[in-house]
């Protein structure tokens, strides 16, 4: 008898990567990413500069997000892996690891128009993919207090390849 593939809630997925996941095509690619945090009177504005790369993994089940950026004088780099598409709630689980020993869980999901959010218990943003899909803006937010959500940055990225 063959075993069914499963995740680690047992859940049993599919043969085939649900069709859910196709929307993520539209990140697919490298980027060149810049932008700014929007300072405050503890911490200055920090100019952002680099890539981000979007790639499926094998089987197509889930997308690697590679970013490669300086914030300010600092590089940062984060992995981060999103995929499994959940059908009721239409999310994109993702999990990310970066650099400097953070890790985050996030959901993304997608609406009609194709705006996407990513949202965290600390952080989120919206991002809109031009109707082109060459170019790429997001705002960011992030909170302190878990309420209070305060603009944290934003980003413009252009496809490269």
């Amino acid at each position: 008898m063959q075993e069914s593939k499963t995740t680690h809630d047992k859940q049993p997925t599919p043969d085939k990567p649900n069709p859910g996941l196709k929307r993520l095509d539209v990140l697919v690619g490298k980027w060149q990413s810049e932008g700014e945090t929007t300072g405050s009177r503890d911490e200055p504005a920090v100019k952002i500069k680099g890539t981000d790369i979007y790639e499926w993994f094998d089987g197509d089940y889930f997308m690697i997000h590679h970013v490669d950026v300086l914030m300010g004088e600092r590089q940062v780099k984060v992995i981060e892996m999103i995929g499994g598409y959940d059908v009721s709630s239409r999310t994109y689980p993702m999990r990310s690891f970066d650099s400097e020993g953070n890790f985050q869980t996030m959901q993304a999901s997608v609406d009609e128009q194709g705006v996407w959010k990513f949202t965290g218990e600390k952080i989120r943003t919206t991002l809109v993919v031009a109707d082109d899909g060459k170019t790429m803006t997001a705002k960011w937010e992030r909170t302190d207090d878990g309420s209070t959500w305060q603009h944290w940055m934003d980003m413009k990225f252009t496809k490269v390849s």
